[in-house]
């Protein structure tokens, strides 16, 4: 049995780290060409930063340059390619033909985004063809398009795992350019689908409970895993490149738990719903199968509205442990106070315990720890390591 690759987002270098310190073999990553503009994209010397860190774990880093390139973007393309490949990234995640085209006079490899919405064998005949090494299939792909494409045809094969979704087949939505002038496909999209909208019958205005909107659900495959992984697909995704590094450990710790039970022990793998409660516990949105188990219908999308609370669970990240106190050293991200019952999680770790001693930065005892990223020490007997992390319990 070949165990995929798990391939994570990252926003920063900062993700970047995390990504792979919490079980990810790859990540792929934005820079100058891609389609998430608000995010905190990477520079050239971040990339070859992140690279290097990467190559050092034996892991990968993938770059995406998938917009829609216009011809004033020409030559800037083709220089910012070369310089990729001189930085030595794994690969590039492109969808237009004419910057595959251009990465073939380097020696990148080239994986085809999901914007291009492949969902047949013929399509991934025709891109093997131009050069392509490996197919982002479509989201909208059912577990039948991917074994008839991985039966017939030669070729690494990547599928999103969880994330979110769009409301359109990916890539080819055109509400945001048409309604706020940005562009979808160059890296605006304004999320026009998760607006609320007056549903009118010709005429007549249509009342629900609530506003209609056609916002998607989320996608989590975790129940699914060993199927695909018994499909052969190569590469399992993870979307996010705008999450939290809680949101980015969480996942991909659960998904790389996953994988590794199933490929160690398939006879014996048994699938545990607590997998579930965890990744829905750093959302803010219902996820399902979406199109893998052809369920598509009204369930998998919200057409009454939906309420989006923002997780708070996230309490700090772990910077240093002193043995000998037994004091750790933390970065606070959400409030908690003396008295809680908290949990601390790493890689390879998780346990519960009642914060019993707060210090602050001057080692002075206080109640109740609120300020943002606020330097603080915890008394914790455990062992704990940097960049683990602590939630609620």
């Amino acid at each position: 049995m070949k165990k995929p690759e798990l391939l994570a987002p990252a926003g920063d270098l900062e993700r970047l780290k995390i990504a792979f310190i919490y079980g990810a073999d790859a990540v792929y990553i934005g820079g100058a060409f891609n389609l998430r503009a608000n995010a905190d994209n990477f520079k050239l010397e971040e990339i070859e930063k992140g690279v290097e860190y990467a190559h050092n774990l034996n892991k990968k880093v993938y770059v995406t340059v998938n917009i829609a390139m216009h011809n004033k973007e020409y030559e800037k393309i083709e220089n910012y390619l070369k310089q990729l490949d001189k930085i030595n990234v794994d690969a590039i995640i492109v969808s237009d033909p004419a910057i595959i085209k251009l990465a073939k006079n380097t020696n990148l490899q080239i994986h085809l985004s999901t914007q291009a919405s492949t969902l047949n064998k013929e399509a991934t005949e025709f891109w093997k063809k131009e050069g392509v090494t490996r197919i982002v299939l479509a989201r909208e792909c059912t577990k039948e398009d991917i074994e008839d494409i991985k039966k017939n045809i030669n070729i690494e094969l990547e599928t999103f795992i969880h994330g979110a979704m769009c409301a359109s087949y990916s890539g080819r939505c055109v509400l945001s350019n048409f309604l706020t002038n940005r562009d979808s496909n160059r890296g605006g999209c304004s999320q026009i689908c998760r607006w609320d909208f007056d549903l009118y019958n010709e005429k007549t205005q249509l009342k629900g409970e609530k506003p209609f909107t056609f916002c998607t659900k989320d996608l989590s495959m975790a129940k699914y895993i060993p199927n695909l992984i018994d499909l052969g697909v190569d590469s399992l995704k993870i979307e996010g490149r705008m999450r939290s590094i809680y949101y980015i450990a969480t996942v991909v710790k659960v998904y790389r738990t996953l994988i590794d039970n199933y490929c160690h022990n398939p006879k014996n793998y048994e699938y545990n719903l607590k997998y579930e409660d965890i990744l829905r516990r750093v959302a803010n949105r219902d996820s399902v199968a979406q199109f893998f188990d052809k369920n598509y219908g009204k369930d998998v999308q919200y057409y009454n509205g939906r309420q989006e609370i923002t997780n708070q669970d996230f309490l700090g990240l772990i910077l240093d442990y002193d043995e000998n106190t037994k004091l750790a050293k933390l970065q606070q991200r959400n409030y908690f106070k003396k008295g809680d019952k908290v949990e601390i999680f790493g890689p390879n770790k998780s346990f519960e315990f009642t914060i019993n001693e707060i210090y602050d930065e001057d080692k002075k005892p206080i109640e109740i720890v609120r300020h943002p990223k606020q330097i603080v020490y915890l008394k914790i007997n455990q062992k704990v390591s940097v960049n683990d992390m602590m939630k609620i319990s």
